[in-house]
């Protein structure tokens, strides 16, 4: 029996899409749902060249009602994986799949973490910052923004003449690199 994952994405999708391309011929683990708050995100376009099903839900459907609960409930799904996704995941969805949603950041925390550090303002702030690093930081997620249990940091240099976006093109090749094979490891509890 497999298990399956539903991503929860916001935006463009390239780590939904290689993180469905990593599990797509996997023995154990599937992609079966992929869910938006976005009805113009890319990633679900993405979804339709998979053939996986998808669903836009609003504001009132995530926090005030339980239709979410039942879409992962109706496709059995085992594990939630955030792949740029903005909001914060509601409480009873946290008790839900405790220790089953996993959640990747493009900064190395705590550093560059919380509400608004998302994308391009974490790298902006980094490369403003002058750090001599970055990188991703993979986790468990909680209640709050980017505070749950860190499963694994993978860092890159950070070269003074580096604009923001030169470090969002390492950080993703970092996050394209890791985060599947960190998903397959936390799902099949290795």
């Amino acid at each position: 029996m497999k298990n399956n994952i539903a991503i929860f994405a916001s935006g463009n999708g390239s780590n939904a899409e290689e993180i469905i391309n990593y599990f797509k011929d996997h023995k154990s683990v599937r992609v079966a749902l992929i869910l938006s708050n976005n009805p113009k995100a890319f990633v679900l376009q993405r979804a339709e060249n998979h053939q996986i099903p998808h669903y836009v839900f609003s504001r009132e459907h995530f926090y005030k009602s339980k239709m979410v609960d039942e879409i992962l409930k109706l496709n059995n799904i085992d594990f939630i994986v955030l792949a740029g996704f903005m909001w914060l995941m509601p409480g009873r969805i946290v008790k839900i799949y405790s220790d089953k949603i996993i959640n990747i950041h493009p900064a190395l925390l705590p550093k560059y973490g919380g509400k608004g550090m998302y994308g391009h303002h974490v790298h902006e702030a980094v490369v403003q910052n002058k750090e001599k690093e970055s990188g991703i930081t993979i986790h468990w997620v909680n209640e709050e923004y980017d505070k749950g249990s860190i499963i694994k940091q993978v860092k890159c240099a950070i070269s003074p003449e580096d604009s923001a976006e030169e470090l969002a093109s390492k950080v993703h090749q970092l996050e394209y690199e890791h985060y599947p094979k960190v998903i397959e490891q936390a799902v099949l509890g290795k």
